[in-house]
């Protein structure tokens, strides 16, 4: 039996204590990242510099103990392996070329291209599965083909996915050649991850929540199915954790659907509804609200016992329902941490 409680989870173990990590743990939040994005100079210099990616990621597991650490990328990194142009404007996020018909598409790379401009993150996993301590988890992940697609489309974050919905709509065979070709290449990208010593891997889709009815179905039910399948035709035993953020009522039956061993709850479904509905397929990972790691104090507490008791009778990975903020204070991570494990 292995000693990493993380794997032990996702394998159908109910743990007295679950085990704990946050999503975007190594972040703006801490001081000693601040320090090291400094001596990178920009963010994307920092993920292309493995020792120093690898020490960002490696920074909340000596602060914290947390028993899994995820790699330290973006998920555009594939767009722009891909052949976009990438670049972080400061203050307001990523921009990147965009697509919006077929010569743009026709431009893009195949998906088995991707190796060499993305060889440092390989690089990176390799470092931290040699460095990590012996019962940390090491996780690798990737954006769901419907999520880095609406960056892709829009050339930013948007609101609402508008562009890649109204694309959807006029252009269909571009937009699902689109979402083919980046599901080829995120299948590529973290089985690559796992050659290079990524134990588990998690597939990022932030935007599921805007695709309604059939349209989530077939677009990001259907590419996190591929993918996992491909995933695990390749490495058999990786277990693989889906995240369709804003799903709702469509969590039930995702890990039969996905074939995941672990769905990845927001904050918008309460955990008692997530143990009676979605923690009888398998492994829930989640799901308290960020904002708690900001505002701290008896809530923080309150929750965190609330999201453990309520999980308690299954397999359960905690975790926020969403990626830590930068305005959070290091020291009511701690707290959440200490109310987990110290009863």
């Amino acid at each position: 039996m292995t000693d990493k409680t993380i794997l032990r989870a996702l394998g159908g173990e109910t743990l007295p204590t679950p085990p704990i990590w946050m999503m975007r743990q190594a972040g703006r939040y801490l001081p000693e990242y601040r320090a090291t994005r400094a001596q990178a100079g920009d963010f994307l210099s920092l993920c292309y510099t493995p020792d120093l990616a690898a020490e960002v990621t490696l920074q909340p597991i000596r602060r914290y103990g947390f028993d899994g650490a995820i790699l330290f990328a973006d998920i555009l990194l594939v767009p722009q392996a891909l052949g976009a142009d990438l670049w972080f404007v400061t203050g307001e996020g990523p921009r990147l070329s965009t697509l919006t018909d077929q010569a743009g598409f026709d431009a893009l790379l195949p998906a088995d291209a991707i190796h060499d401009h993305l060889a440092p993150i390989y690089e990176t996993v390799r470092i931290l599965s040699g460095e990590l301590p012996a019962e940390t988890t090491l996780i690798g992940f990737a954006g769901a083909p419907w999520t880095v697609a609406t960056y892709m489309i829009a050339g930013r974050g948007t609101p609402d996915q508008g562009p890649a919905h109204a694309l959807k709509a006029e252009n269909r065979p571009l937009f699902e050649a689109l979402l083919d070709r980046i599901t080829e290449a995120t299948i590529e990208y973290l089985s690559a991850q796992a050659d290079a010593g990524a134990e588990v891997v998690k597939i990022f889709d932030s935007w599921a929540g805007s695709l309604q009815g059939q349209d989530f179905q077939k677009y990001a039910v259907d590419p996190a199915r591929r993918i996992t399948a491909a995933l695990k035709e390749r490495h058999p035993g990786l277990p693989v954790i889906a995240f369709p953020r804003g799903a709702g009522e469509e969590y039930v039956g995702l890990h039969k659907a996905i074939g995941a061993d672990c769905i990845a709850l927001d904050d918008g479904v309460s955990p008692e509804w997530a143990a009676e509905n979605v923690q009888t397929g398998g492994c829930v990972q989640g799901n308290l609200k960020s904002s708690h790691m900001v505002t701290g104090g008896d809530d923080l507490v309150r929750e965190t016992r609330r999201v453990v008791d309520a999980l308690s009778n299954g397999p359960h990975i905690f975790n926020l329902g969403h990626g830590i903020t930068p305005d959070a204070d290091p020291q009511n991570v701690q707290l959440m941490i200490d109310t987990i494990r110290g009863g």
